[in-house]
């Protein structure tokens, strides 16, 4: 208890003390004094974080966009926790919401694809579910031997999400909206291959192993490109490993030699894209049109986006 904190620490400490007394004291911030507020966005203390709950609840004008910011960043760390804050005030637009992550180009997986949820299900909590894959990834290093080749690597996150946690792809309602949803298959541990390739992807990345989604024709599939030959992962079929010679089964009409394009990662934009269009058809087969035009705009504005970046 008598350990000095060091002047990094202590420089921070009187920082957030500062930040909180401004707050308290009902001091007004112009717009560009809102990032003063960032390092108080992880901080555990309840007085704090009610703090900030108050501060952001009279200022919403201008606290929404700068969370929304924040949430829809490059920092997943930071985005989370503003994730968490918007949740706590419900401030839920959930397809405007989308429509502006969409339109921001700041595309980061786990964000997008917990907005993309919202549209649907408006007020769920990223939180509780961030924790599931949070509770994959320690268990994987639980199981871990380092150093591990990738292959090994693989073969534990088959072992924990589809054994242990019993993720598997959808069956009988292989159509239903809800299989395209990320935080509703974690919740049924079933799903498109899509979505389960997902999860598979956000849990490696937790533990340090930096996985890719590949949009191949036939089935939406996980590469992993860090051994000297390329490999991939079918989360369908419960994580069979797939050589790259072995693909073809996946490419529909597309020879091995023209798939260069289909055998690469996808971009965030592209897989969010291609959920949405899952969605089109899925809510039209269940008779409902409003949603599935509503997800239809969603694919248009993606590829309004692309297009715009490619004339650019």
């Amino acid at each position: 208890g008598n350990i000095p904190w060091g002047q990094p620490r202590l420089a921070q400490f009187r920082q957030k003390r500062e930040i909180v007394r401004k707050m308290k004291d009902g001091c007004d911030q112009t717009e560009g004094q809102w990032d003063a507020l960032i390092p108080l966005l992880d901080d555990d203390s309840v007085v704090v974080r009610q703090g900030l709950l108050e501060h952001f609840s009279k200022n919403e004008q201008w606290a929404h966009p700068f969370l929304m910011g924040i949430s829809q960043g490059k920092d997943p760390y930071l985005a989370k926790h503003a994730q968490e804050i918007i949740d706590c005030l419900g401030w839920v637009d959930g397809p405007g919401d989308f429509l502006r992550f969409i339109r921001s180009m700041r595309y980061e997986m786990e964000t997008g694809w917990f907005l993309l949820d919202r549209v649907v299900y408006s007020h769920f909590k990223s939180h509780d579910y961030a924790m599931l894959l949070d509770q994959m990834a320690d268990r994987v290093r639980e199981l871990m031997v380092t150093p591990s080749r990738a292959r090994q690597t693989c073969a534990i996150l088959n072992r924990v999400i589809f054994h242990e946690f019993e993720f598997r792809g959808a069956g009988q309602n292989f159509d239903h909206p809800d299989n395209s949803i990320l935080h509703r298959v974690l919740d049924t541990r079933q799903g498109l291959p899509i979505v389960l390739c997902i999860i598979y992807i956000l849990v490696a990345r937790r533990i340090g192993f930096d996985l890719e989604p590949i949009g191949a024709p036939g089935r939406f599939l996980v590469g992993c490109f860090e051994e000297k030959y390329p490999f991939y992962i079918d989360c369908w079929s419960g994580g069979r490993l797939i050589d790259l010679e072995q693909m073809e089964i996946h490419l529909g009409d597309v020879p091995l030699e023209n798939a260069g394009s289909y055998l690469l990662p996808v971009t965030v934009s592209e897989s969010l894209a291609r959920g949405c269009r899952n969605l089109v058809g899925q809510y039209a087969k269940s008779g409902d049109d409003v949603r599935s035009k509503l997800f239809l705009s969603f694919v248009n504005e993606f590829e309004r986006i692309q297009q715009e970046a490619r004339n650019a």
